[in-house]
């Protein structure tokens, strides 16, 4: 009897809770931006998109690709992913205004012009995906201010300047893609700060300066295991202290002016498993480790 007791109070409570959600309105704050970025995409978006509230109203479902959550009396939009639907225009700055969001996935559009700086006004944000745009200009330093940010995706656009330092703010950060780029200058020391950050990848930018510099921080890149620095511009020896990198396992090097020897304590690293050298100015003699398989990114490993 008092088992059954307990699943009535239980089914009555889901009950309840499912009504206090149906009966929830939207944030007019979300469902104001949300239908100013309604009205600047295009029909693939749009038609999948019906009534006023993104979160659904009465009959009508929530958005497609929208994810909302209740807050109190109220729901708001917390994950909005709309990739490959050849989104084309700016960045819709009204995104910003969505201050619940954890979870920004607007891959493999067409975006252009620069991310605004209002983005640092995303402070619950954990996942940033912007990859395969055309998106260009200067990465904003407000992106420092998403100190919750586990995963940044930014590659395979047109970006320039510097990587910002204000990247090294970001303490939560484990996935930092760069690659596909225009980035010029080095590669900020203070990255080697972030206790989380498992991958980093700057390939196939303008980038210079020597690995030594990258690493100056004494026990920096603590849980590190990807680092990609091909096809870029930096130069110089490759030091010992590299090796020292406790979860090192893939280093790719390759396409450089790297010069010199490699130390033996890379040959002798218990987790190395890839070292690609190829297209620098290594000593002969200089071997790689493993067989050079390119590792692919999928939708699913950006999940993690």
């Amino acid at each position: 009897m008092a088992s059954f007791c307990s699943l009535t109070l239980i089914l009555i409570s889901i009950f309840a809770f499912s009504i206090s959600i149906a009966n929830s309105k939207t944030l007019k704050r979300d469902v104001k931006a949300l239908n100013e970025i309604k009205a600047s995409l295009g029909w693939r978006v749009v038609y999948a998109w019906i009534g006023d509230d993104p979160c659904g109203d009465g009959d009508l479902p929530p958005w497609s690709g929208v994810t909302c959550s209740t807050q109190g009396d109220y729901r708001v939009v917390t994950e909005l992913e709309v990739y490959a639907v050849s989104i084309v225009g700016p960045f819709p700055i009204a995104v910003t205004n969505l201050l619940d969001l954890t979870r920004l996935d607007l891959h493999n559009n067409k975006l252009t012009g620069p991310i605004p700086p209002q983005i640092g006004r995303l402070r619950r944000l954990r996942m940033l995906n912007l990859r395969w745009n055309k998106l260009q200009d200067v990465l904003p330093p407000e992106i420092g201010e998403l100190k919750r940010l586990t995963h940044l995706s930014l590659s395979f656009n047109n970006f320039k300047g510097e990587i910002p330092r204000e990247l090294a703010n970001l303490p939560e950060l484990r996935y930092l893609y760069l690659q596909e780029n225009r980035f010029t200058g080095r590669v900020p020391a203070e990255l080697g700060t972030l206790q989380n950050l498992r991958h980093l990848d700057v390939g196939n930018n303008h980038l210079v300066g020597t690995i030594r510099e990258l690493i100056r921080i004494e026990g920096g890149f603590p849980v590190l295991r990807n680092l990609y620095l091909s096809y870029n511009k930096m130069s110089g020896a490759i030091p010992t202290a590299l090796a020292h990198i406790p979860k090192l396992t893939y280093l790719y090097l390759d396409h450089n002016q790297f010069s010199g020897r490699i130390p033996d304590a890379f040959y002798k690293h218990p987790f190395l498993k890839e070292l690609y050298i190829e297209g620098n100015a290594f000593r002969p003699g200089v071997n790689p480790i493993g067989a050079h398989k390119v590792l692919e990114l999928s939708d699913t490993d950006f999940l993690v």
